[in-house]
């Protein structure tokens, strides 16, 4: 029924009758929903088995489907109009008119979410409405982080579907850290002939006594990346690459021990990380690493183009939790704060950062790091991820620059979804569906004019104690839902938004999670083989704060 929607439209005027979708049924996609119509005609045949004809005029698409810009709606809008005519899906932009074929895939039912029809007899029927709909925040995001667990290339495009399907628009893609570099570097081949594979792997939190004594690792060559860009860009969302730097490095560090302290160390020794945590080797803060990461860069904005989707232009580049003992340690680096006239070793991550600011900006790119990108200042065109809590989005505002809200606190899937003993490997606060439904991205303090700066939100999904898709997708869902209308739906303060409404839309939405095959948490709690009994986790007991 039209109220179980999610994300929720901004308005539904209800009709009276239903359009039934036959055999005869047409498709019509008017110039510029061209590629809309082709992605919508695929899922359609799959899933009702009609087939879909191809129609050359609106007329011929009557009691069928008419895709069409147009221009009065705003980017990403959309209007859905089923009557006796049949059903008109109007964007403001082709992502719009994809928006709007989401929601009328939704109308269907569960079955439209299937990739081969399930009952010979039935009957598909859209029910005589009106929605009017258009996004809250520009910026709807997921970061999947690849690095610490490798997901293969089928389970990124599977995801880039399920983002799709809950209008998301953004994938942040983590790909390289302590525990592994995933993206293919021609220049530099031992990056994924070393980098991408380790040893073992801890299992559970840092503390645990448990290992995975199997090698884990994998990598995306050049092509898979093309290809995922490529797919991205066909349902409209945005893949921001993320290479992690001066911390998080030890992989690229593994294999090439020239780009640690090596004046400290033994870099040599270093092999690819196995266990997780905050890693002391960190890059050498050198005029030779900067070049080599320069070489990193160029391939990859070849492999991440500017104009692929929204937010395109924008290169992650970390800068989190960059451990400097090694370079109060390292005459190196004491030299080099020295040459440059800075103050301390936090000085010298910002000369760093702010290299790769600039570096960027003279492509027509444009950096977005984690919000301690911020000490020591930000070129105008910089952006932060707030994930430390509200503050640094505040502070990113206040200061002129863009921001993204991903507060570790509330909107990190990897904290556990419940206080119970049955969830699986315990880390963190505990967010439940409800929590992250009452999530606000801006923060209240921001006037009017440094709101504007804000972006958008994304779920953050660390992947430490995510083994595999099943563990991903029992953190991510069905929160991710939750976040989704967070980020679309144009929702009251968050004491005030109807939670026991939003339950009541999302049991028949776990019916499309479960035609999608997506592993997510029950609402009544894990499943027997979601458990994860005697793996260490890392709870934190109490509310978490809202700094």
């Amino acid at each position: 029924m039209p109220t179980a929607l999610i994300p929720a439209p901004r308005g539904v005027v209800a009709g009276a009758g239903e359009t039934r979708l036959t055999e005869d049924s047409g498709l019509y996609a008017g110039a510029g929903t061209e590629g809309v119509g082709r992605w919508l005609g695929g899922v359609l045949r799959a899933a009702t088995g009609l087939p879909w004809r191809e129609a050359r005029e609106p007329a011929e698409a009557r009691d069928g489907v008419r895709l069409a810009l147009a221009p009065g709606l705003a980017p990403e809008a959309y209007r859905l109009v089923s009557d006796r005519t049949g059903v008109l899906v109007e964007g403001g932009d082709a992502a719009g008119v994809l928006h709007g074929a989401q929601t009328l895939r939704q109308l269907l039912g569960a079955d439209a979410f299937r990739r081969a029809p399930v009952r010979r007899d039935q009957v598909w029927t859209v029910p005589h409405l009106t929605v009017e709909d258009a996004p809250r925040f520009r910026w709807r995001g997921l970061m999947l982080d690849v690095a610490r667990h490798f997901m293969p290339k089928e389970g990124v495009l599977r995801y880039l579907d399920l983002m799709s399907a809950h209008k998301l628009n953004v994938l942040h893609l983590h790909l390289t850290d302590d525990q592994g570099w995933r993206v293919e570097i021609q220049r530099y081949p031992r990056l994924t002939e070393v980098g991408s594979w380790r040893a073992r792997t801890k299992i559970g939190h840092r503390a645990s006594p448990l290992w995975d004594d199997r090698p884990h690792g994998g990598h995306y060559t050049q092509d898979d990346l093309r290809e995922i860009v490529a797919y991205a860009a066909e349902r409209h969302i945005g893949v921001v690459p993320e290479i992690d730097v001066p911390g998080h490095s030890q992989a690229a560090i593994a294999a090439y021990p020239e780009l640690g302290n090596s004046d400290v160390v033994d870099t040599a020794a270093l092999t690819v990380w196995d266990t997780w945590g905050i890693n002391p080797n960190v890059l050498a803060p050198t005029e030779d690493t900067l070049r080599f990461y320069e070489g990193v860069l160029e391939e990859v904005l070849d492999l991440f183009p500017a104009d692929a989707g929204p937010f395109s232009p924008f290169v992650h580049i970390g800068g989190d939790e960059c451990d400097k003992d090694q370079w109060r340690a390292s005459p190196t680096a004491r030299e080099q704060i020295a040459s440059l006239g800075l103050a301390d070793e936090d000085a010298l991550q910002s000369w760093f950062i702010g290299h790769f600011d600039g570096w960027l900006a003279e492509r027509g790119r444009r950096l977005i790091g984690w919000d301690e990108i911020l000490q020591g200042g930000l070129a105008p065109g910089a952006a932060v991820s707030s994930w430390r809590g509200y503050a640094g989005g505040v502070t990113a505002a206040r200061a002129g620059h863009d921001v993204v809200m991903c507060p570790e606190q509330q909107v990190y899937l990897d904290h556990r979804q419940d206080a119970g003993p049955d969830e699986p490997v315990p880390i963190g606060y505990v967010r439940t569906l409800e929590d992250v439904y009452r999530f606000e991205p801006v923060p209240a303090e921001l006037t009017p004019e440094e709101r504007t700066r804000v972006l958008g939100t994304q779920a953050n999904v660390w992947t430490e104690v995510m083994e595999d898709q099943g563990r991903v997708d029992y953190q991510t869902f069905p929160r991710l839902a939750a976040l989704a209308e967070v980020a679309w739906s144009e929702l009251p303060a968050p004491a005030d938004r109807d939670f026991p409404g939003f339950e009541r839309r999302m049991t028949e939405h776990y019916r499309r999670l479960d035609a999608l095959g997506v592993a997510y948490r029950p609402p009544g709690g894990p499943r027997p083989w979601q458990r994860r009994p005697g793996v260490l986790g890392r709870p934190v007991d109490g509310p978490p704060p809202a700094v």
